[in-house]
């Protein structure tokens, strides 16, 4: 992977991050226009390293209401910030458990599989297009809701399906206010990010010859992380405010591209 092509990465996961179009998804198949030659692993932590740079942003951005649940948490009461965290613990377990049965079959995926991807977009564009024929909800959250929107944290493991799409167009199926479903979505995915950079960072000092150089690592990280905090500045109002059905068409008109582009090549 050159330079280059790694800058360019950065920038599309940094773009669509936030939006529910799947970012990994355009990874990946930006990864095949270009003739990408990384193998699922390599492909994999190159994946990872670039949501770790959104995460950032997204820490960033969200820096009052982070501050806000670690003073709340250091109170050592049951309050709204304890009650929370508990929830986004509860919305780990299913992809912790994905994580670490899967996690070879997983890696397999992120490997070109552009098919794959656009059927998986199609998948999210179905989903998205869902939430735009149910009534506009102001639910709480509650364990059972959280533990669907894990769920759907899980599946958005493959390549095509958006985690911000799927996370929240199940909570919004599921009757939480939009608001309320975006700010989980967003925040609930930062300790998977860190603990899944862990795991690579692990696998990085048992064999460091296997991944990708360290320049290109550094480059799509950056890229990343400054695309990233201008998306979501930008791009978060939109998601909580506006309809999906227009992110379902274009994850439509995407997928339908991508598995006519993997069934010619």
């Amino acid at each position: 992977m050159s330079l280059l092509e790694a800058i360019i990465l950065g920038i599309i996961q940094g773009l669509t991050e936030f939006l529910p179009v799947s970012s990994s998804g355009h990874l990946e198949m930006a990864k095949v226009i270009m003739g990408d030659d990384m193998d699922g692993e390599e492909s994999l932590l190159f994946t990872i390293v670039l949501h770790v740079a959104t995460a950032l942003s997204t820490v960033v951005v969200f820096r009052k209401d982070i501050l806000e649940i670690i003073r709340g948490l250091l109170k050592f009461t049951w309050n709204a910030e304890t009650k929370f965290v508990t929830f986004i613990v509860v919305s780990m377990i299913p992809v912790f458990f994905v994580g670490v049965f899967l996690k070879d079959e997983i890696e397999s995926l992120f490997a070109g599989n552009i098919l794959l991807v656009g059927g998986s977009l199609l998948f999210t564009a179905l989903l998205l297009w869902s939430t735009t024929r149910i009534p506009d909800y102001k639910g709480e959250l509650t364990f059972k809701r959280v533990l669907l929107i894990g769920i759907a944290q899980a599946v958005a493991v493959l390549p095509g399906v958006s985690r911000s799409g799927s996370t929240i167009s199940v909570a919004l199926l599921s009757g939480v206010g939009r608001d309320k479903a975006a700010r989980f979505s967003f925040l609930m995915v930062l300790p998977v990010i860190f603990g899944a950079m862990i795991l690579e960072a692990k696998d990085y000092l048992e064999a460091p010859a296997r991944t990708v150089d360290n320049l290109s690592l550094i480059a799509g990280f950056i890229a990343a992380f400054i695309a990233g905090l201008f998306a979501c500045s930008w791009m978060i109002n939109l998601v909580k405010r506006s309809k999906l059905d227009y992110f379902a068409y274009y994850c439509a008109i995407v997928g339908l591209i991508a598995v006519g582009y993997g069934i010619l090549n």
